[in-house]
Parts: C-alpha cells; structure tokens; sequence
C-alpha cells in the first residue's frame, strides 16, 4: 500500500513539528483503521515521535484500551465528540504522549442515519492537555471518506501545533 503523495506531504510536515517540539504523538483510531499511523510510519525517522498507535474498531477496544467510559458510549454513540475527546485523552495517557488524534466515523456504505449520515467522522486532538474535538461529513466511497478523514485529521494537527507555537492554548 502506498501513501498518496498528498498524505505523505501532510506526514512530513507534521513530522517536521513534532520534532521541532519534541514531543511524541499517538494515535487513536476507529474508521481510519491505523491509515494515519501508517501514513506517519511512512516518513523515515518517524519513531523519533510515534511510538504506538491504537485501532480501537470496538467499542470494547475502545473501552479497554483507551478508557472510554461505557456511559459515554451508550449516551453519545461511538460516533461522537465525546468519545472521541475521551479517546484521544485516553490514548494520550496510555501513550504518555504529549500529542494524540482520535477518529470515529462512518465511512459507509451502510450505518449512516438521518443524524449521522455516511461520511461523518469525529474527531479529538489532545495536545499537551488540551483537547479539542470536532465533526465533519465527508463525501464519495468508503475509500474516499477514509482517505478524506486521514488527511484531515493531518491538516488539522498541523494547523494546531502551528497555532499552539504562537499561543500558550490550544
């Protein structure tokens, strides 16, 4: 499997910050299936700030794993801001990383709802104990959704670390 040129442009760039900072990501995902992970691993040198990464397709993964509370679970749905903030803390203090993403979605092409159709994806980003979390819906195949929300979460990190270089908050 290769990383698309874009995605590993995202990586790198976000590999660059992360060293620049010295500092360790971690990544907690659901829909992605580990494609940030992978596309991280694919920059050499990466184990300078990956060191694991979690797939927590479950909800019992999810549970296990990364803490998430099983209340949070039955109220919000796997597909939430609050499971994935709770996620991304979790595999922030699992990790011991400063930095950590979490991803839950429905890439489809079945699962979606009138609330949650198709091609949402959650996502959390804890950086040095702040989390924020936010929601987007994406378009095109489960593929397309997958790559969409593997880029995004990219782009998002960046834009973060960026901001938290010229600001004590996230």
């Amino acid at each position: 499997m290769t990383v698309p040129a874009q995605t590993q442009q995202l990586a790198a760039e976000l590999g660059q910050l992360l060293l620049r900072k010295n500092c360790t990501i971690t990544t907690a995902e659901s829909c992605t299936g580990g494609g940030i992970a992978y596309s991280l691993t694919a920059i050499a040198g990466s184990s300078a700030y990956l060191d694991r990464g979690f797939v927590t397709y479950s909800n019992k993964a999810k549970q296990q794993l990364l803490a998430v509370k099983s209340a949070t679970l039955l109220q919000f749905g796997a597909v939430s801001e609050e499971t994935v903030l709770e996620m991304a803390q979790g595999a922030a203090a699992t990790a011991n990383a400063e930095v950590a993403v979490a991803v839950s979605g429905i890439a489809g092409p079945d699962g979606g709802s009138a609330f949650k159709p198709v091609g949402t994806v959650c996502f959390g980003f804890y950086l040095f104990g702040h989390t924020v979390t936010t929601r987007m819906v994406f378009h095109g195949d489960r593929a397309a959704v997958r790559l969409q929300a593997i880029d995004f979460a990219l782009q998002q990190l960046i834009l973060l670390l960026t901001e938290q270089t010229h600001s004590t908050t996230v």
